[in-house]
């Protein structure tokens, strides 16, 4: 196949992919539903994370997890431990999620029992960017382990993302990670981008990032009332 080709393909299902999600989108705005999306390298820490964000928000909030994987469904049986309702969408040969998978995997859920929906997409930091999955808010996850300048080896992705979060803050000290350098490498990137520091494990700015997404939850709400 020549370049030229492979270029309209792509053009094309990136097209579809971007039909589908505004579709989403919709359908989540109607049921009132804030949707959060998580991509990562492997490694991050997301799962963790993400089980820490479902557990700590359930006791207020009606929560959710889609969870993409190329083959397993490990995350899956992790998260269940929340005690959320959580689907597995394994992507097989695919490195992302596209709007079509989360699109089939909703299928058997009634959105207007949720606030929140989180998707957590494969491990990859180069394949999710170009995909929309009709998700309100897209984070971006790094690990103090991977170094300070991730963002400066993947702008793409942190350019499409709204937020970025830096987790396993307990290892810092241990792997001389250089807090100011890993901001100056994410706003050399994203100038103004909204980071928050943080621990899983320890709990460590959790408190301020549910905040933060309660924050998100309520404007939407009142947002859509006045429509």
């Amino acid at each position: 196949m020549s370049e030229p080709r492979l270029v309209e393909v792509r053009r094309n299902v990136l097209k579809q992919n971007d039909v589908i999600a505004r579709a989403l989108r919709e359908q989540f705005r109607a049921a009132g539903v804030f949707v959060v999306s998580l991509v990562s390298s492997p490694g991050s820490g997301k799962t963790m994370f993400l089980e820490k964000t479902l557990s700590q928000l359930q006791p207020h909030y009606r929560v959710a997890a889609l969870v993409g994987d190329l083959a397993t469904e490990n995350d899956a049986v992790r998260l269940a431990r929340s005690k959320a309702p959580v689907k597995q969408i394994t992507t097989g040969t695919l490195c992302h999620l596209e709007a079509a998978m989360v699109q089939n995997a909703l299928q058997e859920w009634d959105l207007h029992q949720l606030d929140f929906l989180f998707i957590e997409n494969v491990g990859n930091l180069v394949c999710p960017s170009s995909y929309d999955l009709g998700e309100n808010l897209r984070l971006v996850l790094m690990s103090v382990t991977e170094g300070e300048d991730k963002p400066l080896k993947y702008p793409t992705i942190f350019n499409s993302a709204d937020v970025a979060v830096v987790t396993k803050n307990e290892l810092a000290e241990a792997v001389e990670f250089d807090w100011n350098a890993a901001r100056t490498s994410i706003q050399s990137v994203r100038p103004g981008m909204q980071i928050f520091r943080l621990s899983a494990k320890t709990g460590e700015g959790m408190e301020e990032y549910l905040a933060f997404l309660a924050q998100q939850l309520a404007e939407q709400r009142a947002t859509t009332a006045q429509i």
